[in-house]
């Protein structure tokens, strides 16, 4: 397996990140809100092969922005990154984790998640940016939502 060697992004980095998250056709919005925790791995170019992170809200965390680079995967990286948020998410106090994928189910149960309530997830994490766009933008309806307790 890899060793990560995360950076805490910085607002720098928000351009290449946004990139990044756009070709893996995840959630752009929000990434420089004061709840969301981001990291980046780069490679020895510079180039952003791994990102990971999560918007805090008291005791739920909403993981976000986990995603690899397709050079990358099968290697175990995917993995180490959900967990690192995890991990950070929960000596930050969280104590249960959530998240939307409509595509990645499978993924996310082998780190432990369940499918969960939509609304329930709305409700814990009312007040995230995330979440505030998604029943905005009536996309709430249209995603899966996923859950575990945090160690």
């Amino acid at each position: 397996m890899p060793v990560l060697a995360l950076a805490r992004v910085e607002p720098g980095d928000l351009p290449d990140l946004t990139e990044f998250l756009g070709v893996a056709d995840l959630t752009l919005s929000g990434l420089d809100e004061a709840s969301v925790r981001l990291w980046v791995e780069r490679d020895r170019r510079g180039a952003i092969v791994g990102s990971t992170g999560y918007e805090l809200a008291g005791e739920h965390a909403l993981i976000r922005s986990v995603a690899v680079d397709p050079a990358v995967r099968g290697s175990g990286r995917g993995t180490m990154l959900a967990r690192f948020a995890l991990e950070a998410a929960a000596s930050e106090g969280a104590t249960r984790g959530w998240l939307f994928s409509r595509r990645s189910g499978p993924f996310w149960q082998g780190l432990g998640f369940v499918r969960a309530d939509r609304a329930e997830l709305a409700a814990a994490l009312a007040g995230t940016h995330q979440v505030r766009l998604f029943v905005r933008s009536g996309q709430l309806d249209r995603e899966v939502a996923w859950s575990r307790s945090l160690p």
